[in-house]
């Protein structure tokens, strides 16, 4: 499949035209230059891959003189792996010097070009098009990437260049899981992705919230027993405490995060080993659980802790091990309403224990596709409920008659009982970490749909009435 991107200085509307002919709204569109910085990619109608790129000669006085140069270097890694280079203009402002000092690197590049000026937004604007053939470009269309003027003349000259679109099979394409890393700015999630890639894919900088976008990149894990295991890899933006949150950016890079969430098998909580759990983290912990998506605690710069310890042992841990469970245990505590998530200790940086991280996902997808035998469920629900009585409300006890499971990813069970009321949450977090402790579910949410006799009572009161 042939690749194009879309390149260009910053803020000439190459994520609106991403967007426009990926038919989605799949970038953060913004005034503001600078707003996309990794390389975010989609396949348009099975026949090419779309790339969009950060701005070319990016300047901007808050941003990190470091951040900016790693950006570019995405953008130039996009440009050579590109068949294909739209190079995105803005009609409105006109021909700038830098326009043509990209144009004048486009052209050593050796890749075919076609010229997209872009802001033109119907057929009387069309003028301001003149200037930019001075450029030298064959190729070139007027186009309006916000109100779809000449777009689809556009999409049509890029699918001639790239060539026909490969041959549909009958066979389905094989599902990819998703995996999501996620957590609060700079705790190192492209840097996890960019490791386990094997590949500088994703702006890394020291600067927090250099990630302003999720970018979905695929990986094909190779396993020791020699099988593939499709992946596909998300690292989301950082999300902020919600005060924090002002910026229509950081408001759309945290509405992406949670869609990220959402769309996502296998949720990565990625915290700092040295800040360890923060009432962020929580949050976030929390709105993972209501996602109903597997989790697993990632504790990155775990070499920083190892370290530490080696210059000097923390008092009443005789060696790194102790430590290690107790940091678990105190994490999990915290985090007291996940499903006994397994806690992986790695480095990105150093690249620190990164095997586990996949093996890890895969274990969680397979345990989560189980379908557990309806006799044991009951047999574990009436033992949980024998050993720990339910207390009472409103003078009666919760009782729970039969069980059965009604799905899974998350596990879904039907509970029949005398009263759904009567359930607690107290109770219900009880019985949920006793499936997880007898099934072995450690990391996948378990869901109780409650069935009780009131419901039958009630639905008899209005069958009475009809009559």
């Amino acid at each position: 499949m042939e690749t194009v991107a879309l390149v260009g200085r910053p803020n000439v509307g190459k994520s609106r035209l991403f967007n426009r002919l990926a038919s989605r709204r799949l970038a953060i569109v913004h005034d503001q230059a600078g707003v996309t910085r990794d390389v975010n990619s989609t396949v348009v109608k099975n026949h090419y891959t779309l790339l969009d790129t950060g701005g070319i000669g990016l300047v901007v006085d808050m941003d990190h003189e470091k951040l900016i140069e790693a950006a570019e270097a995405q953008v130039w890694l996009a440009i050579e792996a590109a068949d294909l280079i739209c190079f995105v203009v803005d009609g409105r402002e006109g021909l700038t010097a830098l326009d043509e000092t990209i144009a004048e690197k486009l052209r050593e590049s050796g890749k075919r070009v076609i010229l997209a000026v872009n802001k033109i937004d119907h057929e009387g604007m069309e003028d301001q098009v003149d200037e930019f053939t001075g450029l030298g470009f064959e190729t070139y269309f007027p186009v309006s990437a916000e109100h779809g003027y000449n777009s689809s003349q556009l999409e049509r000259e890029i699918e001639v260049v790239v060539g026909p679109a490969p041959e549909e099979t009958d066979e389905p394409e094989e599902y990819r899981i998703h995996i999501a890393f996620a957590g609060r700015p700079n705790v190192g999630k492209s840097s996890l992705c960019n490791h386990l890639l094997a590949d500088e894919r994703l702006v890394v900088s020291e600067v927090p919230g250099t990630t302003r976008d999720s970018v979905m990149l695929d990986l094909d894990f190779q396993t020791k027993d020699e099988k593939s295991i499709p992946f596909r890899l998300v690292d989301t933006a950082g999300l902020r405490k919600r005060k924090r949150v002002s910026h229509s950016i950081e408001y759309f890079s945290t509405l992406r995060t949670r869609q990220s969430i959402e769309r996502s098998d296998i949720v990565f909580l990625v915290v700092d080993a040295e800040s360890g759990v923060t009432r962020q983290d929580k949050a976030l912990a929390g709105e993972i659980m209501d996602a109903g998506k597997c989790v697993a605690l990632l504790v990155n710069k775990w070499d920083l802790a190892i370290d530490r310890f080696r210059g000097n042992h923390p008092d009443g841990y005789e060696n790194m091990e102790e430590f290690k469970r107790a940091y678990a245990a105190s994490a999990l505590s915290e985090l007291f309403f996940l499903p006994d998530s397994p806690v992986l200790f790695v480095s990105a940086l150093r690249g620190f224990s990164m095997d586990k991280v996949l093996n890890q996902a895969r274990a969680l997808w397979e345990t989560s596709g189980r379908t557990l035998s309806t006799p044991k469920v009951n047999a574990v629900v009436h033992g949980l409920i024998e050993k720990k009585q339910p207390r009472y409300i409103d003078n009666k006890r919760f009782k729970a008659y039969y069980a059965v499971q009604t799905g899974n990813r998350p596990f879904r069970f039907k509970l029949f009982c005398n009263r759904a009321t009567k359930l607690d949450d107290g109770y219900r977090r009880y019985l949920q970490k006793g499936f997880i402790k007898n099934f072995k579910l450690q990391g996948c949410p378990v869901q109780f749909e409650l069935r009780g006799k009131e419901k039958r009572y009630a639905d008899m009161g209005k069958k009475g009435s009809r009559r």
